[in-house]
């Protein structure tokens, strides 16, 4: 009976991996503190990089012991993942490819191995040999960790990247005291019309413009989706108390509107920059005189 009890309380090989890894976690971070992936990111000081491993390896003990060698969203990980992000994105930046992370972390393995080989050396041969196909697919893991922690990295530069650029292409200038316009060239989408939102709201509040001019010249098409964008755009503008004039309407896009019978009635629009600017001045109260009609001639 007691031997019955205890072969029902046996520990399964994940959870003798988790314990190894709990009792032999100096040496193992010491022995990854020479390794690639940790050698080349904490050049300061050794114990930087002994530290991380520490950090790492207890993480895994914790992943062991719940028996969750193959979930790379165990709880255990959630600890470590900002650690292994600065990490592999350290080494992106020094050069190396996913693929060489990748090999990187693989390298982490054979020590482990050969220790937890050492220390299993009185235990059954079978025994050892689940513990260390449990040890490979929790490493194996950990480098699914890595390289998704980096690839969502490398994705959250990419949106502020790309944020920037729309940010760059989407200027507001200043044309007159009160008068702001945005020259909008390219496609509308509904993230670039946010940032046009936003940049202009927040250059008629800076200008206390009282004109706000979109200018679409270069938008090479206007479809359902864009003219509600322009709406919005014109409501919200409206809304900070701006008048909001639409400007660069070219025929085909006329034309466009009307087939699928978006109504701008409600918005004030003009045939070019040009005229925007002088509806917008002449509303402030300024005398529009063409450098024809006054006959006023380069001298």
């Amino acid at each position: 009976m007691p031997e019955q009890e205890a072969a029902g309380h046996q520990e399964t090989p994940a959870q003798d991996v988790g314990e190894f890894l709990r009792r032999r976690r100096e040496q193992i971070a010491q022995r990854w503190a020479d390794a690639a992936l940790f050698r080349t990111v904490f050049t300061v000081s050794r114990e930087e990089a002994v530290e991380a491993g520490r950090a790492v390896v207890e993480a895994l003990a914790a992943v062991a012991a719940a028996e969750r060698v193959e979930d790379y969203e165990a709880d255990g990980f959630r600890v470590v993942r900002e650690q292994l992000a600065r990490t592999a994105a350290s080494r992106a930046r020094a050069g190396s490819t996913n693929s060489q992370i990748s090999a990187e972390v693989d390298a982490l393995r054979p020590p482990m191995i050969e220790m937890l080989v050492a220390d299993l050396s009185d235990r059954p041969a079978e025994h050892v040999r689940d513990c260390t196909t449990a040890i490979t697919v929790l490493m194996g893991t950990l480098r699914l960790v890595v390289l998704e922690t980096l690839l969502r990295a490398g994705q959250e530069l990419i949106d502020r990247q790309r944020l920037q650029l729309l940010e760059v292409a989407t200027p507001v200038i200043k044309l007159w005291e009160g008068i702001v316009a945005v020259p909008l060239i390219g496609t509308l989408d509904s993230a670039r019309s946010q940032v046009v939102m936003e940049t202009l709201l927040d250059s008629i509040v800076e200008q206390h413009a009282r004109f706000a001019i979109l200018d679409i010249t270069g938008v090479p098409t206007v479809d359902s989706l864009v003219a509600q964008h322009l709406m919005r755009t014109v409501a919200a503008a409206r809304l900070m108390g701006a008048e909001c004039i639409v400007s660069g309407i070219r025929p085909p896009i006329a034309q466009t509107i009307v087939h699928l019978g978006i109504d701008l009635g409600s918005v004030k629009t003009r045939a070019s920059l040009s005229d925007a600017l002088a509806y917008a001045l002449r509303q402030q109260g300024a005398h529009i005189v063409s450098h024809e009609a006054d006959g006023a001639g380069p001298r």
